[in-house]
């Protein structure tokens, strides 16, 4: 009986130590994913300047003159990984049957009424250009964007013949093809 009893504990010993024996198994192979690193800022980045003349008919022929220029005395723009952005400086100027109708600069802060305080704080002043004539007034598109997406605010400039201009936040999506 003794020998029963050693044989069966020696036994439920070697099925212990076989059931602890680790089983090979056959699994999908394990992939790491790289370890993303946070782009470090560099230099801060500016637009290219642009220079554009157009001539159109209004009040006799004039001539819109823009030009857009960065500007690093302007406060520098930040986006979410902290790279800087120069803003810029736009020239308008007007000149109507060979006389100066209307020069000026304007600035992001020209169109401060008309931005959020995100565009305030991380936009840029992207661009300006001549759209049409309208009734008795010239039209121009402005936008104020975040540095290097699609992301801006619309803004229309209304200049009469008398030199006075109103700006308005464009709200009408430009979705129809010319006819």
């Amino acid at each position: 009986m003794r020998i029963v009893g050693l044989l069966t504990v020696a036994m439920g010993v070697c099925m212990v130590i076989a059931g602890c024996k680790k089983k090979q198994e056959h699994s999908a192979p394990q992939f790491t994913v790289p370890k993303v690193e946070k782009k470090q800022p560099g230099e801060p980045i500016s637009m290219q300047e642009y220079n554009s003349s157009t001539t159109v008919e209004w009040h006799g022929t004039t001539n819109v003159i823009i030009s857009r220029m960065p500007d690093r005395d302007l406060p520098m723009v930040k986006d979410e990984n902290g790279q800087e952005f120069v803003d810029n400086i736009i020239s308008l100027k007007i000149v109507m049957g060979g006389k100066t109708l209307m020069e000026r600069q304007f600035k992001k802060s020209a169109f401060n009424a008309y931005l959020d305080d995100d565009y305030r704080k991380t936009g840029i002043l992207e661009g300006l250009v001549f759209d049409k004539v309208e009734g008795d007034n010239l039209l121009f598109a402005v936008s104020v964007c975040h540095p290097q997406t699609d992301e801006y605010i619309p803004l229309l400039i209304y200049v009469a013949p008398d030199a006075s201009y109103r700006i308005e936040r464009d709200t009408i999506l430009d979705t129809a093809s010319a006819d």
